[in-house]
């Protein structure tokens, strides 16, 4: 698998996204995985808004999330079905706005997706919206893939045998996850200015259409689910997310 990160000028809000990546990457091969910042996603969309104070701030934070939870670094947000932080609003390389996240990530993934398969001139292509994101009990961030299409974000491999001959009954690989943490590794977080990462040769199998559901885990199921319970982020004993 090869990512190379592509260096850019500054994108200006809701200029035209396709022609910003045609303008930066003169040609893109068939089985290739775009990997798009959310900030470029956010602004293509014009999703901003004047940063007036912390309480405001935090009120869109709230508004923007289906479930918050106040601590002492930063609000642990619920946001389409993804564990976040401050629910995906962002002001960090935002020139004094809050960026804030698409409703649907991955109908914007789809959307430039066509768009850049037009322009290109080929069929499999994926596009991967990529946001930072912080593990539990680890140091610093990763990125999660708020949105893609045009590839299958699971791979799963229930019903193979381990190297024993043993089957797998629960494995199922994130690839959409793996792939944005890798491209971000690439892209940065300060003043880098590399929103785009072009990934060629990944294990993924290209499709013409995503269901979002393929990667959202039933939270009555989820590893996480007690502790979130606990701590009243999720119904349950605990308390609720007010």
């Amino acid at each position: 698998m090869n990512l190379t990160p592509i260096h850019t000028r500054v994108f200006a809000e809701k200029e035209d996204l396709p022609a910003f990546v045609q303008q930066h990457i003169a040609g893109l091969k068939e089985n290739t995985v775009l990997a798009v910042a959310s900030k470029l996603i956010c602004l293509w969309k014009g999703l901003s808004v004047d940063y007036v104070s912390t309480a405001q701030k935090e009120q869109i934070i709230q508004q923007e999330s289906e479930a918050a939870l106040k601590t002492p670094l930063a609000w642990l947000t619920i946001k389409s079905g993804m564990v976040m932080t401050n629910a995906g609003v962002d002001e960090s390389n935002a020139d004094g706005k809050l960026l804030l996240l698409p409703k649907d990530c991955y109908a914007a993934a789809a959307e430039l997706r066509a768009a850049l398969q037009e322009r290109y001139g080929i069929k499999n292509l994926g596009v991967l919206i990529t946001d930072s994101m912080i593990l539990p009990l680890r140091a610093g961030v990763v990125a999660g893939a708020v949105g893609y299409a045009g590839f299958k974000g699971v791979r799963d491999l229930r019903g193979r045998p381990d190297i024993f001959g043993k089957k797998l009954s629960v494995t199922l690989v994130n690839a959409a996850d793996s792939l944005a943490s890798a491209a971000a590794l690439c892209m940065g977080e300060a003043d880098e200015q590399r929103p785009l990462c072009v990934i060629e040769d990944a294990p993924v199998k290209f499709v013409d259409s995503v269901c979002a559901d393929e990667i959202s885990y039933p939270v009555e199921d989820d590893l996480y689910t007690p502790l979130f319970q606990a701590v009243g982020l999720v119904p349950g004993k605990g308390g609720t997310n007010d």
